[in-house]
């Protein structure tokens, strides 16, 4: 579950500078979270040729990328592979090295520049959009590890008040943020891509685009798990040697036409949300 509707708890926005933060709130049930994307344009189904003329694309895109990176030609000036990893930036991982610190369970001692506040900003959505947010104890922690400490009271205080008792329940959760027997709570965020829209040393505005899952999994649920699209803004400062959040908003998309892959059973979503763990995302 991510931050999503506006509230008065933290001074500005990353993206309008309307000096508040937002936390999404739900109208009427986990299914509306990210915008009521089932029943969205469907991809038509390809027939047999076409299958067969897309794999042998790949077939050939495969076979070129494998003779371009071979070993032993030694040809390229240093000048050359630097302007081939600049031209793979926007499509490939990019930087020298993570982060290898840790505060609590989240990353940190980025790097103090444009890549560092990036990666920053990849993590902290990660943290802000998971499932431990729904927990008082859990989302205290978050904050004070995320939030820059002259703006971590306020927004406790103001998501003390978002994640109430009918909050809770539009998502599926007991009145008590609890999960009810017999169901997994699911909200995960995951990072698509990053861009920074500003950076002048100790202050960054950063841009993360992100695909999001939330939802209850379980025989019988009637807020099952939905997938979103959503592009989060933060305002970062540099504070006590690591990148802090200072403002956080989020909009809508941009989101691609829905795809033709079977919705999983119930049971499925919640094996993989069990089965498989997040990822700490540094450039």
């Amino acid at each position: 579950m991510s931050l999503g509707d506006e509230h008065d708890g933290a001074s500005g926005t990353g993206g309008g500078g309307t000096g508040q933060t937002r936390t999404r709130l739900p109208d009427s049930g986990a299914g509306d979270v990210y915008g009521g994307v089932y029943g969205g344009a469907r991809r038509p189904a390809r027939n047999s040729r076409s299958l067969i003329t897309v794999v042998g694309v790949v077939v050939l895109l495969i076979a070129a990328i494998a003779f371009a990176n071979r070993s032993g030609g030694g040809d390229d000036s240093p000048s050359d592979a630097s302007a081939n990893r600049d031209a793979a930036a926007p499509t490939a991982a990019t930087g020298v090295k993570p982060v290898t610190g840790k505060n609590g369970t989240i990353p940190s001692g980025y790097a103090r520049d444009e890549q560092g506040a990036q990666s920053a900003a990849a993590n902290y959505a990660v943290a802000l959009g998971s499932a431990e947010m729904f927990d008082k104890a859990k989302r205290d922690s978050i904050l004070s590890s995320v939030i820059a400490p002259s703006n971590v009271d306020r927004f406790r205080a103001t998501l003390d008040k978002a994640y109430s008792a009918s909050f809770f329940k539009n998502v599926g959760l007991n009145e008590d943020g609890s999960t009810p027997t017999g169901f997994t709570f699911v909200s995960r965020t995951a990072p698509i891509g990053t861009k920074a829209t500003l950076f002048s040393g100790n202050k960054a505005t950063v841009e993360v685009w992100c695909a999001g899952l939330v939802g209850l999994a379980g025989e019988g649920s009637t807020k099952p798990v939905t997938n979103g699209w959503f592009t989060i803004t933060m305002e970062l400062e540099w504070v006590d040697n690591d990148w802090k959040v200072i403002t956080h908003s989020q909009k809508d998309g941009p989101a691609p036409v829905g795809g033709d892959t079977r919705a999983s059973s119930a049971e499925e979503i919640t094996g993989a949300v069990n089965g498989y763990g997040g990822f700490t995302y540094a450039r």
